[in-house]
């Protein structure tokens, strides 16, 4: 038992620590998930998603400090007793999700590992197991360090943790895990790699053969039979490889202008989600930044979900100088976690991305 409950000590602590700090490297990415466990469609906790980077912020803070005091066995009926209650509700959460379909991937380690709801209700239950193994057996969970500086670690670790979540919220998460990062070319993105695995479906062909219905499954062949063909069903079996960008679109006026905009030799890119709750302290900077760039040649678009009323309210504000273009606010939240945030691309690779904070940064 003493085994058992120190590898699930170990296993635990370490798996917390993880999931914790790549949710904190990225804040506001876990408070859109949990904005989309608040909705209507799933929960129905609107009320609580005003308060959602708050609660984001808060939660993977715990999990990131309870992963450390079960390490270093401070407290452990404290510690047991919150594992325990967090990993109960993430487990019926997990489950809900996977169960009803409500929410596609549960966030539980961010973009750096994107998990099915029945994958993460797997892990959940796994979990669990372990931590009512640490629970029931909380007396073998000795103090690891001395006693007097489990408390200063736990200080330390807390103040640390507020301020790496205040460092990424004002300029962008410091390891960018989405296909957006510095580097990528976004055509690239949108196309699957040569020799991936494609989809497999199973079709299953239905004949009338004598006042009988025959069904003969395969991969997709006509069946060459005796009888009246009836119909066919086909079942997804396999999953195949997906672009890693699958929703990149841009239109002005109904018009698609993807292509056009990515093929651009020079092109500064400000991107805000939405007009209505944008950051107004980031516009001086980024009008300063789209003339400088429109007098070296590049060419200034915004991205925006928001319609041509608050577009052109915007711009007569802050007197900007450059259209907007129409996108999903999904896409433009996952582009970039700053709104508005700024990029430079060149022929559609990404060369620069900034937070508005750190506009001066960007080299033209």
């Amino acid at each position: 038992m003493k085994i058992l409950v120190g590898f699930s000590r170990i296993f635990v602590g370490i798996l917390f620590i993880i999931s914790g700090f790549v949710k904190l490297n990225d804040p506001l990415g876990f408070s859109y998930k949990l904005q989309e466990y608040f909705s209507a469609q799933v929960l129905n906790l609107e009320f609580l998603i005003p308060f959602s980077l708050v609660l984001a912020i808060i939660l993977v803070v715990f999990e990131l400090v309870l992963g450390i005091m079960l390490l270093i066995g401070y407290l452990p009926k404290f510690t047991t007793w919150s594992l325990l209650v967090m990993i109960v509700f993430f487990t019926f959460l997990t489950f809900y999700s996977a169960y009803f379909n409500k929410v596609t991937d549960c966030g539980c380690f961010g973009d750096a590992m994107p998990l099915t709801p029945w994958q993460s209700f797997t892990k959940d239950v796994v979990l669990l197991l372990l931590i009512l193994i640490l629970f029931l057996n909380r007396e073998y969970i000795t103090p690891f360090l001395a006693k007097a500086s489990h408390r200063w670690i736990i200080f330390l670790a807390f103040m640390l943790c507020f301020t790496f979540a205040y460092y990424v919220l004002m300029h962008l998460p410091l390891i960018d895990f989405r296909p957006y990062k510095v580097g990528n070319n976004i055509q690239e993105q949108m196309t699957e790699p040569e020799g991936a695995p494609k989809d497999e479906y199973e079709y299953q062909w239905k004949f009338n053969r004598g006042g009988e219905e025959v069904v003969l499954k395969n991969s997709g062949t006509f069946p060459q039979v005796d009888g009246e063909f009836v119909g066919v069903e086909t079942k997804l079996v396999k999953q195949g490889a997906t672009p890693a960008i699958n929703d990149f679109q841009l239109e002005k006026d109904g018009e698609d202008v993807t292509m056009e905009i990515l093929d651009e030799e020079k092109l500064l890119m400000i991107v805000a989600y939405n007009l209505r709750n944008t950051e107004w302290d980031g516009y001086p900077a980024v009008k300063s930044l789209s003339e400088e760039a429109a007098a070296k040649g590049y060419r200034v678009v915004g991205l925006t979900s928001s319609g041509t009323e608050a577009q052109e309210s915007l711009k007569n504000k802050f007197g900007l100088d450059f259209e907007f273009y129409q996108a999903d606010e999904t896409l433009l939240k996952t582009i970039v976690r700053s709104n508005p945030g700024i990029l430079t691309l060149r022929r559609g690779t990404i060369t620069q991305k900034k937070h508005w904070f750190d506009a001066e940064d960007i080299k033209l």
